[in-house]
């Protein structure tokens, strides 16, 4: 059906599968929620191909038994150290002295045309905006009059067999990946304000495995990086720090973690079981703040350096959106702000009908991000310049239509 879109969100802590349909008013109803913990996958990577494919198949019956539909394809997010990006240009002479969409495509193709090794391929072309005949600035070319076409395009890439896995573990649960969306990119769906996205900001998704951030300037994806640092790190701290059961370590951040000392009185505490101890142990919370703070602070200096190292760093006015799961520690946004020296702001999905109960926290904008992706894709004509116009390269690609495309590049010049 077309009014039916599915994603599935397969992270380093939990696997979300949602079955959504497009309403008249272009919103989303939920109709089906698939929660599964992650197995078999680190830092966004899976290392456990078996494993994986059996929560993977979980999550996806689960959203299969509370809509009552079967899934055939969907959008599949992607995250890990290995991703890439890197900016290019594509040049073309306009055939018929007037821009049409055959000359955007040959454009694109041209601006992906760059020289990557054979162990990656590339996951995104996304359009950053045009230059006909000089002029720049240009987002929508198509039916204006000009002799040179240039595009300036964001490629970004990933490690193959990297894909490759995770594609055959989404396969193994009767699933096709229809594309994959790297995090940032499906959060910035949810969370970013067209203002923000105008004006010039980053997202800044933290979930179990990686940090994850996109830079928009002008409307556009200006840089994306994956930072392999995330929530789990810290939870291994709080772990190694008070001598804790990993499980006891997540427990007591969720319930007593805090990113600013400050912020804690000096007597509060609460009682855990550490190793080579029989009885419960009370420890002052404090002492686990000042643990989480350090973590936090050096993921926030991370991200500082990954914006600072793209040179957009003073194109930001309206500073970072906040979210993932991480993005729920009390004070964190205040030490972000701290430590970027900009305006911070957490968000989290909104104003979803039907099964959203769980899904309204920053924990699952990736994974509602991958529906409205979905949904932007199927409402888009073709040739459309909006700001999620792009070409993807897959593996599943129509072969009919690579045949037409590469006569088509014989025949033109």
């Amino acid at each position: 059906m077309d009014d039916i879109v599915v994603g599935i969100d397969v992270g380093t802590t939990k696997i979300c599968t949602l079955i959504a349909r497009i309403e008249d008013d272009e919103n989303l109803r939920i109709m089906g929620v698939g929660l599964e913990p992650s197995e078999g996958i680190r830092k966004g990577v899976i290392v456990d191909l078996t494993t994986a494919s059996q929560a993977i198949a979980r999550s996806v019956s689960k959203a299969e038994q509370t809509s009552g539909l079967k899934i055939d394809s969907a959008l599949v997010s992607l995250a890990g150290a290995h991703v890439s990006s890197i900016n290019s240009r594509g040049v073309v002479a306009v055939t018929e002295d007037v821009v049409s969409e055959l000359d955007v495509e040959r454009a694109l193709d041209a601006a992906r045309a760059v020289a990557i090794p054979n162990s990656r391929e590339i996951i995104h072309v996304i359009q950053r905006g045009f230059v006909l005949d000089g002029e720049d600035g240009i987002h929508q070319p198509i039916g204006m009059h000009g002799y040179r076409l240039e595009v300036e395009a964001h490629v970004i890439t990933a490690a193959s067999a990297t894909v490759e896995n995770i594609r055959q573990a989404v396969a193994s649960a009767g699933v096709e990946v229809a594309q994959f969306v790297l995090n940032p990119l499906a959060s910035a769906e949810v969370v970013l304000t067209d203002t923000e996205r105008q004006m010039g900001a980053v997202v800044c998704d933290i979930g179990g495995g990686t940090t994850d951030l996109a830079i928009y300037v002008n409307g556009d994806v200006w840089h994306t990086m994956v930072l392999a640092v995330g929530g789990n790190h810290i939870t291994a701290d709080i772990a190694h720090g008070l001598r804790l059961p990993i499980n006891q370590a997540e427990d007591a951040k969720k319930q007593y973690g805090h990113s600013l000392r400050t912020e804690v009185m000096a007597d509060e505490s609460f009682t855990v079981t550490p190793f080579g101890e029989d009885q419960p142990v009370r420890i002052k919370r404090q002492e686990m703040t000042h643990i989480i703070e350090a973590r936090v602070e050096e993921m926030f200096d991370l991200c500082l350096q990954e914006i600072k190292r793209s040179g957009y760093d003073g194109l930001l006015p309206a500073g970072m959106i906040l979210t993932g799961g991480v993005s729920l520690l009390p004070g964190i946004r205040n030490l972000a702000t701290r430590v970027l020296g900009m305006p911070v702001r957490t968000a989290q999905p909104e104003k979803l009908l039907g099964l959203a109960d769980k899904l309204n926290s920053p924990a699952y904008s990736t994974s509602v991000g991958l529906l409205y992706w979905a949904a932007a894709l199927q409402s888009l004509p073709a040739g459309d310049g909006s700001r999620r116009k792009m070409r993807t390269q897959q593996k599943g690609e129509n072969q009919s239509w690579n045949t037409m495309k590469n006569l088509l590049k014989r025949l033109l010049p």
